[in-house]
């Protein structure tokens, strides 16, 4: 068996999970990238030196297999989601709604309940869970990805007491406002212009790199040490519905 510590990162092929990829393989992670395309993560792997693993995590028999396969697991970062649609609630898609669940929710809880025994065995394994600061405050046209959020949230909490007594740590990192090429897009439906809106004016939204470096801190903290929650904004963002758009007042245009 390997001495190096292994890190499983899901949703790996793009944004905060490839820059979580990139980030704990420098911290001298062997890194597992998870997700469903096949030739990103391959590139990714190549790039880290780690191990591309195409995976649909719904599928809660390929987790399994999928877990199986491995004879470490230090960390597990269940990153892979998304928003579906920005519909009010009365115009939805329930299909959307289901999906988010899916992809969100269940995923993570397949992969967690698959790599524990692994975790557990690893003297302090640790489970991030990517949340979003959604998961706390609801607004209009987000009521499928609050209610998945809150939902990402609940599995969080409830694993952490229920690990309680055990060397497992679980951490939730919410951020607010991230600027990825794909999370707007996907959630506007291929829109490039309502996805670009999003960030109008902004001064220095999130990158998927400043979330992977408050992951990294996490892990990095002493193994007694367990950051409940972490909620990280941009500074131009001061709540859900309170964001400035236009340079931050006192430091250059």
């Amino acid at each position: 068996m390997t001495t190096t510590p292994t890190a499983v990162v899901t949703g790996a092929s793009s944004g905060i999970g490839a820059a979580t990829a990139r980030r704990l393989a420098k911290e001298g992670y062997h890194v597992v990238a998870v997700a469903r395309r096949a030739d990103r993560l391959r590139a990714l792997a190549l790039e880290t030196g780690g191990e591309a693993y195409p995976l649909d995590i719904t599928d809660r028999a390929a987790v399994r297999e999928f877990a199986a396969a491995l004879d470490r697991c230090d960390v597990l970062v269940n990153n892979a989601g998304g928003a579906f649609g920005s519909e009010h609630a009365a115009d939805s898609d329930p299909e959307d709604w289901r999906h988010g669940f899916e992809v969100n929710v269940m995923g993570s809880l397949h992969m967690t309940q698959a790599l524990l025994p692994l975790l557990r065995g690893a003297g302090g394994g640790t489970v991030v869970a990517l949340t979003s600061t959604a998961a706390f405050v609801n607004y209009e046209g987000g009521g499928s990805y609050s209610a998945v959020k809150h939902a990402a949230h609940a599995l969080a909490e409830t694993l952490r007491l229920e690990l309680s007594g055990e060397p497992v740590r679980v951490v939730e990192i919410a951020p607010g406002m991230v600027r990825t090429e794909e999370f707007a897009l996907n959630r506007y439906r291929g829109d490039a212009g309502r996805a670009e809106a999003v960030y109008a004016g902004v001064d220095r939204p999130l990158t998927a790199e400043d979330v992977a470096e408050c992951i990294r801190w996490a892990l990095a903290l002493p193994p007694h040490v367990n950051i409940d929650r972490l909620v990280v904004r941009p500074l131009a963002q001061a709540a859900q519905h309170k964001v400035h758009r236009g340079p931050i007042f006192g430091e250059p245009s």
